[in-house]
């Protein structure tokens, strides 16, 4: 297993799923509303997961000292070079702790999604296809994938020490812009995740192309965009926004020169993106044919 990849395939528990009582409204109690359902899928995954505290303590200091090991790499760097481009360790520290924050949360809350193509394979999305509720919100609610408080806490620990260095630690409108932009990321990972799992309804064997725009992506956007060639900018500004994720809205902050506004409307993007990514998925569902035997 990666911890930093999060190649391990643990689905929140040992009983089936989706749990028996998840989706079914046989009228001996009151349909419960979505985000209710939802958060019910939650507290079960919770609670399998934390019957292993060992097991998620283990995880979780893993996915934390992976990703610290991947930050000393880039402190080589400019310990060698002290700028890239014009942009200094401190001023990296917050693209590269605004994409992990982001990451995390989507690897978190898009778990059902980012292994979708074992329910495809195994034929256990017909069942969440028979429950009366959208399959989205039965997916999403599979695992809350709790060991990704590691890569977060690591993220946030970066973000911060950037912040202090630059001093901007004590204004609470960076901060906010900052949220907002964790906010648009986690919108688009989520999104790339969803494009996975929708390619899975024609293929399960070609799923590792997406994985390279995820992954890649994440550690494209560690660096300021500009400092790539012209057609990764292109790519990763106008196919895939990440630059909406942290470019954009750093930009403004630390070399001026943007509108104001520009800062705060670019991780609409992500959620843009994110909405894409659903229809596509309705898409797919709607051609779907089940499984082979």
């Amino acid at each position: 297993m990666d911890p930093a990849r999060g190649t391990d395939r643990h689905d929140g528990g040992s009983g089936p799923w989706p749990p028996p009582m998840a989706g079914r409204n046989d009228g001996s109690a009151p349909r419960q509303g979505a985000f209710h359902l939802y958060w019910r899928l939650v507290a079960i995954s919770i609670r399998a997961q934390a019957q292993y505290p060992g097991s998620l303590l283990l995880l979780s200091a893993g996915h934390l000292v992976v990703t610290l090991l991947e930050f000393l790499g880039v402190w080589a760097l400019f310990d060698r070079f002290r700028l890239v481009r014009g942009w200094s360790l401190a001023e990296v520290a917050l693209f590269y702790g605004l994409v992990n924050l982001s990451f995390a949360l989507a690897e978190a809350v898009g778990r059902g999604f980012d292994a979708f193509d074992r329910l495809v394979r195994t034929g256990e999305f017909d069942v969440v296809l028979l429950r009366p509720r959208s399959e989205v919100l039965l997916i999403c609610g599979q695992e809350l994938r709790l060991s990704r408080a590691g890569r977060f806490a690591q993220g946030l620990i970066i973000l911060g020490w950037g912040m202090s260095s630059l001093g901007l630690a004590g204004r609470p409108e960076v901060w906010m812009r900052l949220a907002w932009a964790v906010a648009g990321g986690t919108a688009l990972f989520c999104g790339l995740f969803v494009l996975q799992a929708t390619i899975a309804f024609w293929t399960v064997n070609s799923l590792e192309v997406v994985n390279t725009v995820t992954y890649g992506g994440v550690e494209t956007a560690q660096f300021p965009i500009d400092i790539y060639p012209s057609a990764v900018r292109a790519f990763f500004t106008w196919v895939v926004p990440l630059a909406s994720l942290n470019y954009l809205p750093l930009r403004g902050l630390l070399r001026g020169g943007d509108p104001g506004w520009v800062g705060w409307a670019a991780p609409l993007a992500g959620f843009l993106f994110l909405a894409v990514s659903l229809r596509l998925w309705r898409f797919g569902v709607r051609h779907y044919t089940s499984t082979g035997s």
